[in-house]
């Protein structure tokens, strides 16, 4: 059996760390898993998704329409933006965030609204926080990826807490290790 999982972000928000947070503890446990990651125009500020898929065989690392078991987002229009990626019944895990795309920011368009209830009537399982408010509490808007991350460790029984921190300390430049536990923790604790 294999979980596919969809990292999805905008440019500059970490999605690349937190697919390497994945992909190292999956290493870890001794789990066969492959990263793919499209980078669009990251630099400025354009989607960032990165495909993980992990399990007893993986063949591809590229996640077909209506595969996906998880979408972890960073910010609410980025999730919707691959719903038909999302298998029916799946989970999206979602920052409450509204970052406005260019199109917002000239006048040319509005924000959608009422994304998550969207989803929801979708047939998406959504999880929807304020990961930007417990980021800026573990020390940085940054760390955001993290409580995210932290958060989607509540859905992966198999995995300890303590699996996730050492995986976490591989992946993290010292300097930034105690603010990014912490991140984790606060995603992690926080969980319905």
């Amino acid at each position: 059996m294999t979980t596919n999982v969809m990292i999805v972000g905008v440019g500059g928000q970490g999605s690349l760390l937190a697919s390497k947070l994945l992909g190292q503890v999956l290493l870890d446990k001794g789990v066969q898993v492959k990263v793919s990651e499209v980078h669009g125009m990251s630099q400025r500020g354009g989607s960032v998704v990165t495909y993980v898929r992990f399990g007893d065989e993986v063949n591809s690392p590229i996640i077909d329409k209506g595969q996906a078991d998880y979408i972890i987002s960073f910010e609410k229009l980025e999730a919707a933006r691959y719903m038909e990626n999302l298998k029916l019944g799946g989970t999206v895990i979602v920052s409450d965030q509204q970052i406005d795309p260019m199109p917002v920011v000239t006048g040319a368009a509005s924000y959608p609204e009422n994304l998550a209830q969207k989803m929801k009537d979708a047939g998406a399982n959504v999880d929807c926080f304020d990961a930007l408010s417990l980021a800026l509490k573990a020390g940085s808007a940054k760390s955001a990826n993290i409580v995210l991350m932290g958060r989607f460790s509540t859905y992966c029984k198999d995995i300890s807490k303590e699996e996730w921190l050492a995986a976490l300390e591989r992946c993290v430049k010292p300097q930034f290790l105690e603010m990014n536990k912490k991140a984790f923790d606060l995603g992690r604790e926080t969980a319905n």
